[in-house]
């Protein structure tokens, strides 16, 4: 699969296929890289085969699908130990930059009618 394909979406396609406006996904992108510009020391470590708007696009595709990291990492032509890397990493920076958070249990419950 070419890595590339998500910039042939129209904004509609891209919704349906990643879960969220690209206008979204532009503002997690930015966000990611003033926070890592910010801190520069939690940048350890070998750089990744993919850019920073792969790693989130990879996130947004596990949340999204909940697909194994095997099969995500098929896609993208990477391990699955570094899908897993990626997901949490997106994940935790996302939250720290204090712009995007996970809605917790009580959001959850409220889903299946519970009140």
């Amino acid at each position: 699969m070419d890595n590339l394909f998500y910039l042939n979406l129209n904004p509609q396609e891209f919704k349906r296929r990643f879960g969220v406006q690209i206008q979204t996904f532009k503002e997690m992108v930015n966000s990611l890289e003033q926070y890592r510009l910010a801190n520069p020391k939690d940048r350890r470590g070998r750089q990744s085969k993919l850019t920073l708007e792969q790693q989130v696009l990879v996130a947004l595709e596990y949340w999204r699908e909940y697909r194994t990291y095997f099969h995500i990492g098929t896609n993208w032509g990477v391990s699955e130990s570094t899908v897993c890397r990626i997901v949490t990493n997106i994940e935790s920076t996302l939250i720290k930059t204090g712009k995007f958070s996970i809605p917790g249990k009580k959001a959850l419950f409220k889903g299946f009618g519970m009140p």
